[in-house]
């Protein structure tokens, strides 16, 4: 990722932050909606408490974006994690979709197409590092 796409992703996350438990809803109704087959993930989830999750790993790893060697072993620590509640490497596209409309809702004329391309980039490239960590090299391709 180059400093123009992570500076990017960092300032539009920037204007999130605010509105931060209403892009978290948006985001979980958005997920349901599209892909209702990962709402038994969250059965037994206090959503409140799962859209604050949410939105501090988000926070974490844009954050991090400059030090992709210390955010990638948690994300893939995270990945492995996910495997345990039945996640399955098919769902990262879901989920990547449900962030860029949660994106556009959130962010209005600021999701601009070079922020989203920005977003795409930088969630494909950690999704293909938690996919591959949990589910092996073939499967993030």
């Amino acid at each position: 990722m180059d400093d123009k796409t992570i500076t990017l992703v960092q300032d539009s996350f920037a204007q999130v932050v605010p509105i931060k438990d209403t892009a978290a809803e948006i985001f979980y109704a958005d997920l349901f909606e599209t892909a209702p087959h990962v709402q038994p993930y969250f059965a037994n989830a206090n959503m409140a408490e799962q859209g604050s999750k949410l939105m501090m790993t988000l926070g974490i790893v844009v954050n991090g974006l400059r030090n992709l060697p210390a955010i990638v072993p948690v994300a893939q620590d995270l990945a492995v994690k996910h495997v345990d509640y039945g996640v399955k490497a098919e769902d990262y596209a879901a989920v990547g979709a449900s962030l860029l409309r949660t994106l556009e809702k959130g962010l209005g004329d600021g999701f601009t197409p070079e922020v989203k391309d920005a977003w795409i980039t930088a969630y494909t490239t950690l999704s293909g590092v938690m996919i591959d960590a949990a589910y092996g090299t073939e499967a993030a391709q």
